[in-house]
């Protein structure tokens, strides 16, 4: 098992979305539990959280990864929109503790001028609230490391730190690493040298049991461009070799590993037929 797999649509219900992946060849999906481009979602029938589980267990998948709305901004200033995120990012976690999901992925947020320092303390405070208000989800919030465009936070591993052990719930989280975040933030995962030393600083940073997922996209921008652009697996500056050396790390092999590549035509099969291709028997 290879815990490899594709971000699937959930159009006509999130019941679909395990056989979907299933199709293309995933062993892992990762789903918006919701219409991404909408602040409201519907809370999960009793039926459809059944049917969800059903469909689950009889595809094959060994895993589900839920990633949140990009709407949802929990460092923003107190007002219209940290209202909105609260609620969304709760919905979502009441969600996934009916689907049975246990892992949310979600980008940290901006701090919009006022600072990274303030933008952290407000993640800290709205995390403390959501673990609070929402027991029945159990599993654990990923930090994705994000790529440092504007005001974006989470482009380094010590703002992760300080948003997990920020909060009275440091054991709630981990970290979803993205390839072309980590590249276009200046993390120089495509040579040896360079991706010995990034995942060294990860360790000693927040430590490698926090690695919970990994986003492998390739880049269309360059090393420490500050641009989040996906490119297909191999078509990119960050070429084959940092995928090489993630799907040989012992570390990462029970890690679920998923693209977020463009969708044109089977280009999910063919990027997902691409590493496999690098695995070394």
């Amino acid at each position: 098992m290879d815990y490899l797999g594709a971000h699937v649509s959930i159009a006509g219900g999130i019941f679909n979305a395990p056989q979907r992946g299933a199709e293309v060849g995933c062993s892992v999906i990762q789903v918006f539990t919701q219409n991404s481009n909408q602040w409201k979602g519907k809370a999960v029938s009793k039926d459809d959280a059944a049917l969800f589980r059903e469909k689950l267990a009889a595809s094959g998948l060994v895993d589900v990864i839920s990633h949140d709305i990009y709407l949802i901004n929990l460092a923003s200033a107190p007002g219209d929109i940290q209202d909105k995120s609260l609620i969304a990012f709760k919905e979502e976690m009441e969600r996934c503790a009916a689907l049975g999901i246990e892992k949310i992925v979600m980008h940290p947020g901006s701090h919009n001028g006022d600072g990274e320092e303030v933008g952290i303390r407000r993640i800290c405070e709205a995390f403390d609230i959501l673990f609070t208000q929402v027991p029945q989800f159990t599993g654990k919030v990923l930090l994705e490391n994000t790529a440092g465009q504007g005001s974006n936070l989470g482009y380094n591993f010590n703002h992760l730190k300080a948003i997990m052990h920020g909060t009275g719930f440091p054991e709630r989280f981990g970290v979803c690493f993205d390839t072309c975040h980590a590249f276009a933030a200046g993390y120089q995962i495509n040579d040896r040298d360079g991706y010995l030393r990034t995942f060294d600083e990860f360790d000693k940073i927040l430590g490698i049991d926090r690695l919970c997922a990994f986003h492998l996209n390739d880049s269309k921008k360059g090393l420490g461009c500050k641009v989040d652009r996906h490119e297909n697996i191999g078509e990119g500056t960050l070429g084959l070799e940092p995928f090489r050396f993630i799907m040989n790390d012992p570390r990462f092999v029970k890690i679920p590993k998923v693209i977020e590549t463009p969708k044109e035509g089977d280009m999910d099969v063919v990027n997902l037929r691409k590493l496999r291709e690098l695995i070394e028997s």
